[in-house]
């Protein structure tokens, strides 16, 4: 399989699973959800989708909630895209914004105790 056509499947299916999100879901909790990124298996058979949420659950809820919807996000996703097998998928929590926001602060809070 040549080296392209992992990650540009995987930004296809992280773009048609924000629009599916988007514009598909009746739950609103899913409506909060963000894709922020997706890695692919280099077989294509498993997916895992990171995501983020304006809601304000416990980010285990949210993703009890988002792997439940999975099913149906697996089933939307295969109708939207020409491939022979709809890889499995996998939600989890990207923790890397609200951990780059903490790096953030910590080092503005730096900044003004060492301008004191």
């Amino acid at each position: 399989m040549s080296s392209y056509k992992i990650p540009r499947l995987a930004s296809e299916i992280e773009r048609r699973i924000s629009e599916i999100l988007a514009n598909e879901a009746r739950d609103e909790l899913l409506k909060t959800i963000t894709i922020t990124g997706c890695d692919l298996s280099k077989d294509l058979s498993y997916a895992k989708i990171y995501f983020t949420s304006l809601s304000n659950l416990p980010k285990e809820e949210l993703e009890k909630e988002m792997n439940e919807a999975s099913h149906y996000i697996r089933g939307e996703l295969s109708s939207r895209m020409e491939i022979r097998h709809t890889p499995e998928l996998k939600f989890i929590y990207d923790e890397s914004i609200a951990y780059g926001e903490r790096i953030e602060k910590i080092l503005k809070d730096e900044r003004i105790n060492s301008s004191k």
